[in-house]
């Protein structure tokens, strides 16, 4: 089971999580890729960072949006959005390969994850971008969206994915930030869901519903307090439960 978590989202003199110990605990890291969060140092160092400890480098494409940190969904035509996404590729895969890393996957971020589970147009320009960029490139994105149905028709590997600390709607879509209960805060249960994501290939909706999800890759979310303490928990009760971390990349 892969364990991902997003990286790389300070800027300037604004730090935003601790993600050299990150690093050390997971498989994958979705680095910003400076429309939503990061910027060319911080692009860099964690890169040069992922690539010292054989974590595999993600792609984190956002909307435009350093304000709303990528979280305020955006209406855009199939050309802007195909551009932002190409442009935000371009730019990662530079400052990795100057570390010596390479970019491994695409990640989409926040409100445009989030869009393209059902928006299909939105979903075309991503793809259309990745397409565009590296026909072979491996895709993570939510089980049963519209995003994933475009890149495995377009080629792409596709890999799913499943969130240790976020919630659950009865469809298998995330909770709304906006919404209580869009965010798991308790340590056990946020380790509780992970072993049973990879154990059981499900979870427990806001309502008690039974969600079948077997995912390739867990989520934990960096930017939360006590973010290293619960990922290392995460980790270790998996191992506990007997499941190898290795990335799908």
């Amino acid at each position: 089971m892969d364990l991902n978590a997003d990286l790389g989202e300070s800027f300037g003199s604004w730090t935003m999580g601790d993600d050299a110990s990150i690093l050390r605990i997971v498989s994958s890291a979705n680095v910003a890729c400076g429309f939503h969060a990061g910027d060319p140092v911080t692009m860099l160092d964690s890169c040069r960072g992922a690539y010292e400890l054989d974590v595999r480098v993600g792609a984190h494409v956002g909307y435009r949006d350093l304000h709303g940190f990528g979280r305020r969904s955006m209406d855009m035509s199939f050309d802007e959005l195909f551009g932002d996404v190409l442009y935000q590729l371009g730019a990662l895969d530079g400052m990795a390969h100057a570390v010596g890393a390479s970019v491994d996957y695409v990640k989409p971020h926040g409100a445009l994850y989030n869009r393209i589970v059902h928006d299909s147009d939105q979903a075309e320009a991503v793809v259309a971008a990745i397409q565009a960029y590296d026909p072979g490139l491996p895709v993570l994105g939510l089980p049963g969206s519209a995003f994933l149905r475009l890149a495995s028709e377009a080629g792409h590997p596709v890999f799913r994915e499943a969130f240790v600390d976020r919630g659950y709607l009865p469809d298998g879509t995330l909770v709304p930030r906006s919404q209580e209960g869009a965010v798991v805060h308790d340590a056990d249960a946020v380790v509780e869901r992970a072993v049973r994501f990879a154990v059981r290939g499900e979870v427990l909706a806001i309502d008690g519903t039974v969600v079948r999800v077997k995912p390739d890759s867990l989520c934990i979310h960096g930017d939360t307090p006590g973010a290293v303490e619960l990922a290392a928990a995460v980790r270790a009760g998996l191992e506990e439960a007997g499941v190898e971390i290795a990335s799908f990349a």
